[in-house]
Order: structure tokens, then C-alpha cells, then sequence
């Protein structure tokens, strides 16, 4: 049956069709890639609103949704959507946070379930079953709070 298998491209990652239409961020974490003494395992390798989406139909054509990412590696990239985050200014007014914001926020928030690899691999290694973020995260709540790092103000 190996005639009727297509396969689909490495940086097609599979969405389901409900985040085909929606405007959240797509955030795209990055994970093993950063060498030397660091307290962060992550980082924000891309952030944006803008998406490319391509449609793909089985033999019995049911159609599969794909989110097109150039030089995604499912070894050491994590993919999340978030709507838009706000935050109170001094002034008590909400103002929207970027991308790179809302990204580094999601990274704190799962930086506990990062899976240790080695940044190198054989020419040869299958993709590991695990993704490179394996933890649990609460996914219903009312309200989230993450709280900021504090900042030292300069005397």
C-alpha cells in the first residue's frame, strides 16, 4: 500500500481546520539550540500573524490542513497559537503585546517541560517520538497571569 501513501513535506506541520481561519499568533519556540551557561532552555525563533496554509486530500478525499514553515525541524521546534495578549501600561490603559512578547511569555510558561537532547544527531537518526516540549499544561482556566521578571531600576 506503499503506492497510496503520499508524503507530505518536513516543514508542513499539521493544524486542525478550526485554526485555519483564526487570527491568533503563531508562536514558534526554539529548543537546544542555545550553547554555553544560560538559565533559558528556549527562545522565540519566529512569531507572526501572517500564515501560509496548504490543503492536502486523502484517497478518500478528506481534506488535511498544513501550516507551511520554512525550515521547521520538529526535533527542536515547539509550535503554539495564542490569541492576542493584553497588559496594563502606567497608565491603566490595555495595550496589545507583540509577538516577540506573547513568545517569550509562552516560553516561561512551559519552560519546565523541555525534553534534554544532545543539539547533534546522526545522519542517519529517525526523529525522535517525543516532541522537544513534553509537559503538562493547564489548558482551561478564566484568567492567566504570568508573572513578569522584576526589573532592577538603575540608581
Amino acid at each position: 500500500m506503499g503506492i497510496f501513501r503520499r508524503r507530505v513535506p518536513s516543514h508542513y506541520i499539521r493544524i486542525h481546520r478550526d485554526n485555519v481561519v483564526k487570527a491568533d499568533w503563531i508562536i514558534l519556540l526554539e529548543a537546544g539550540t542555545i550553547v554555553g551557561p544560560t538559565p533559558e532552555k528556549l527562545r522565540v525563533a519566529q512569531a507572526t500573524v501572517e500564515r501560509s496554509i496548504a490543503t492536502r486530500h486523502n484517497i478518500f478525499l478528506r481534506r488535511s490542513y498544513y501550516l507551511v514553515l520554512e525550515g521547521y525541524d520538529p526535533r527542536i521546534h515547539a509550535l503554539f497559537f495564542c490569541p492576542q495578549l493584553y497588559k496594563y501600561d502606567t497608565e491603566n490603559k490595555l495595550v496589545p503585546l507583540d509577538g516577540e512578547e506573547i513568545g517569550k511569555m509562552v516560553a516561561r510558561a512551559v519552560q519546565g517541560g523541555v525534553v534534554e537532547r544532545r543539539p547533534w544527531y546522526a545522519p542517519l537518526e529517525k526523529t525522535p517520538v517525543l516532541p522537544v516540549i513534553n509537559g503538562q499544561a493547564q489548558t482551561e482556566f478564566d484568567t492567566l497571569v504570568v508573572n513578569e521578571p522584576q526589573r532592577v531600576a538603575a540608581a
